[in-house]
């Protein structure tokens, strides 16, 4: 055999050996990428897309720890929710929720937490320095309070209830405080169309898991210390 053909039998050797190596690694780099996006996809609701409780929990006390006293938790709660899926339909609550969903996220940036919490109930966990936090949750409300416009051109009138706490207006940075503190505020205000900031009066409002008792699904277990 002449020089040339042994290189070029050695060249076809080592090409055949790359690419059936390559075919596992790609393999695996597909099944890694779709184990990625299913891992994310239950991290997320099916409808809104938001955070679901347990991640948007771990993000937002991550936040609290970063920002400590310039971080504000919001509690957002559609208002006459019910009356919607009765005059219009279930799908176009699950509409009103999608863009009740976009309007909170855009409202807060990319840096924040944001989450269903169940139902019409959504939280979030964002930087607000103090000075600036009565501005930002007057934009959060006249943002919720835009019609809805559905695919079928129907326009939805909708508002929501927001109530929000701070580790400066209720004297505590532990999140589950925060929520309970902000749900109560929220009750207290709801239908005002104005956000209710919380006191500290808020945080012994009996609640189960940050929320006021009384909600579907909750039970009181105690007050504050």
């Amino acid at each position: 055999m002449s020089p040339l053909l042994r290189v070029q039998g050695r060249i076809g050797q080592r090409t055949l050996l790359l690419t059936t190596a390559a075919v596992p690694l790609t393999g695996w780099a597909v099944h890694a990428v779709m184990l990625h996006r299913q891992l994310a996809a239950t991290r997320r609701d099916p409808l809104t897309g938001l955070l679901r409780r347990d991640s948007y929990t771990a993000r937002a006390r991550r936040l609290l720890a970063r920002h400590g006293d310039d971080t504000a938790v919001v509690i957002v709660d559609q208002d006459h929710f019910k009356a919607v899926n009765d005059d219009f339909g279930h799908p176009a609550g699950d509409a009103v929720l999608t863009a009740t969903a976009a309007r909170i996220t855009a409202w807060a940036g990319a840096r924040a937490s944001v989450g269903r919490l169940g139902g019409d109930e959504f939280a979030v966990v964002v930087h607000v320095p103090a000075a600036g936090l009565e501005q930002r949750l007057a934009q959060l409300v006249r943002m919720l309070r835009t019609p809805v416009v559905l695919e079928d051109g129907r326009t939805v009138d909708v508002a929501a209830s927001v109530g929000a706490a701070t580790p400066r207006t209720v004297g505590s940075r532990d999140l589950t405080v925060l929520q309970r503190a902000a749900d109560a505020a929220l009750y207290d205000g709801k239908h005002s169309g104005r956000a209710a900031v919380a006191s500290p009066a808020h945080t012994t409002v009996p609640s189960i898991n940050g929320r006021r008792a009384g909600r579907p699904g909750t039970a009181v277990w105690g007050r504050a210390a």
